[in-house]
This record gives structure tokens, C-alpha cells and sequence, in this order.
């Protein structure tokens, strides 16, 4: 089935369209939600609750850019929407997580398959995780993480540094890769 035979028929309520809709995109976006959730229970529930808006806004879609992107930005505003009424996202870890590293960005990455980054982000606190994710991984400015979340701008770019630092403390005591520079005392852990 085309994509536009898929999206014409699912507006309609065609179920085997909206079937067909889900089976393309749901693998994808379990991913996406997985990266938010706690764990793959809630990931499934993120999942269900960002497909039922998908389908009862589908009619809004106007073919400005792909189709998968537009499901991606509302399967990730139900995530944040779902954590929001749950935890709030001003939470802090003490600084001491991001003292004395400093991130190499370009190593990640080609050292590690994603499963592996999936794994460690999920150990991050619930507002580190999420900042890191919109910013890092779904490119959402800081201004725009900011008023997603409800926090300050500036917030959202010191959870996303300490973020980063404490996703290295975590690869580093995993032996998934090597301390990169040690910072002196009281020194900034990014240089």
C-alpha cells in the first residue's frame, strides 16, 4: 500500500490502513519512546497513547515533510507530555557526577551500537535522560526543550552538560571506553 492510499485510508477509519500506518511506523517509535521510558512497559503505554493522537490528528497532516517525521514530534511531545505528569524535570544530580570528565562526542558513537547508548542514557536520571535525548538525539533546541518542559533555557543546557558527563562516568565504569582527559580541581569537565 502507498503511503498516501495508507494515510487517505486511515483518515477514513479504514482499519486496515490504520494497521498498516502502525506496522510501518511502530518499530521506529518504540525506539523513540524507549529512550524516555523507564522501561519497556512504559515505553508499550508511551507507544499506544502517541499512536491514539496520531490517528485522531492524522486528519491536520499536510504533506510538509515525511509523514514519519510528523508521527516522531507527536510520539515525543506524548512522551514528555506522559513524564511531565509524573516527575518533575527541575531534579538535579550533585555536581560531583560531572567533575573531572570531559565528553569526546565523536567517540561514542563509533565505539558503541545503539542498543548499548540506549541502555546507559536509560540509567541517567529522568531529567538528564530527557534532556539529553531532545537535545542530542531529536535535536530540539535548549529555548524549545525549555518550554516543553517547563524549565528554563539555561536549564536545560546545564542538565544536558551534566547529562553528558555523567553518560561518560557511565561508559567509563562499564569499560565501554576509556577516561578521555582529566580536568584539575574546580576546572570546567567540557574545557
Amino acid at each position: 500500500m502507498t503511503e498516501e492510499l495508507m494515510l487517505a485510508g486511515s483518515i477514513k477509519n479504514n482499519a486496515a490502513a490504520q494497521e498498516e500506518l502502525y506496522t510501518r511506523f511502530s518499530p521506529r517509535m518504540l525506539g523513540v519512546c524507549y529512550r524516555f521510558a523507564k522501561n519497556r512497559e512504559d515505553a508499550e503505554d508511551m507507544l499506544q497513547e502517541g499512536f491514539i493522537k496520531v490517528f485522531t490528528q492524522l486528519h491536520q497532516y499536510r504533506n510538509e515533510g515525511s509523514l514519519e517525521g510528523w508521527i516522531r514530534r507527536i510520539v515525543v511531545h506524548t512522551c514528555i507530555n506522559i513524564l511531565k505528569k509524573n516527575k518533575k524535570f527541575s531534579e538535579s544530580v550533585d555536581l560531583i557526577h560531572a567533575k573531572g570528565i570531559h565528553i569526546k562526542e565523536d567517540i561514542i558513537p563509533s565505539i558503541m551500537q545503539a542498543k548499548q547508548v540506549v541502555e546507559c542514557i536509560r540509567i541517567l536520571p529522568l531529567g538528564y535522560r530527557t534532556v539529553l535525548n531532545l537535545y542530542a538525539i531529536e535535536g530540539f533546541s535548549h529555548r524549545e526543550i525549555g518550554e516543553m518542559l517547563d524549565i528554563e533555557e539555561s536549564t536545560s543546557r546545564s542538565q544536558y552538560t551534566r547529562a553528558k558527563a555523567m553518560l561518560e562516568e557511565i561508559l567509563v565504569k562499564k569499560d565501554i571506553i576509556q577516561k578521555t582527559r582529566k580536568t584539575a580541581v574546580g576546572a570546567s569537565p567540557l574545557g
